[in-house]
């Protein structure tokens, strides 16, 4: 009693990725608002260690850059749970 394995179902079988396009849109936009958060945090140095420069406590290094890269990590969480199989009902 030999079984015969079925060799064509398996090799006709199409990969399935875990994620779809939608995830990888999501993803990107949330890498975009990250950099972007991360470029505006950057700068407001000084070249003199001798002389304060107050624009370190801008709005938009203070809260506005912050934001954006909190936002990019929720959504970078988003993508990742995202599934693009579900229907909408």
């Amino acid at each position: 009693m030999s079984k015969k394995k079925n060799t064509s179902q398996n090799s006709t079988a199409k990969p399935e990725f875990i994620f779809q396009r939608k995830n990888y849109l999501f993803m990107f936009i949330g890498i975009g608002l990250m950099a972007l958060g991360f470029i505006l945090m950057s700068g407001g140095g000084s070249n003199d260690p001798n002389v304060f420069n107050p624009d370190i406590y801008s709005f938009r290094r203070i809260r506005l850059a912050p934001t954006l890269v909190l936002l990019g990590l929720g959504i970078e969480v988003y993508a990742i749970l995202l599934n693009p199989h579900k229907k909408n009902r």
